[in-house]
């Protein structure tokens, strides 16, 4: 049994089924949000770790265990020459024990301070370090990073900071 030749309806369709799909993907391209979201560089200074206060509702006294963790608050300013805020800033650092050995292994990022506004700005994380880690802590290599545009679903405008959040920037 012998192929059929193309019908001339198929070699038709066939050829302009490239340009019907070039037409789709132009049109999709036209749609999409054009802003992509770039990555920000911010400068953090003013770095300080301590242990969390007894009244710290984030040292959970009553979890404490010998093969738990401990809870540490590091504070600091972010500063955004920008004029425009920088949005989902994440922070970075190299937190290490006495002898110098990082405690958070194969990770350097701590949290996330949220919107930073133009200009300098407080901020404050609760860290979890493990239980026995010879002290004192030392932060190195700290900055933050962020973006123009939202890359994490908003929290609504009327939205405020948590206790436990806002217990952070306001240290007794």
């Amino acid at each position: 049994m012998s192929p059929r030749p193309p019908s001339a309806q198929s070699a038709c369709r066939e050829r302009h089924l490239p340009t019907a799909l070039a037409l789709l993907l132009a049109l999709l391209l036209l749609v999409a949000p054009a802003a992509p979201a770039w990555a920000l560089d911010l400068a953090v200074t003013d770095i300080s770790l301590e242990p969390c206060l007894e009244a710290d509702p984030g040292a959970q006294p009553q979890l404490k265990r010998p093969s738990g963790a401990s809870c540490y608050a590091l504070r600091g300013t972010v500063t955004n020459p920008r004029s425009q805020p920088v949005i989902d800033t994440d922070l970075f650092a190299v937190i290490s024990d006495r002898s110098g050995e990082p405690v958070l292994q194969n990770r350097t990022r701590v949290g996330s301070i949220g919107d930073v506004p133009p200009g300098e700005s407080r901020f404050g994380l609760r860290l979890a370090v493990p239980a026995g880690t010879p002290g004192p802590l030392q932060v190195s290599h700290a900055k933050a990073r962020g973006f123009n545009a939202p890359v994490r679903v908003r929290a609504g405008v009327d939205d405020e900071l948590l206790p436990l959040e806002q217990a952070m920037l306001d240290p007794a």
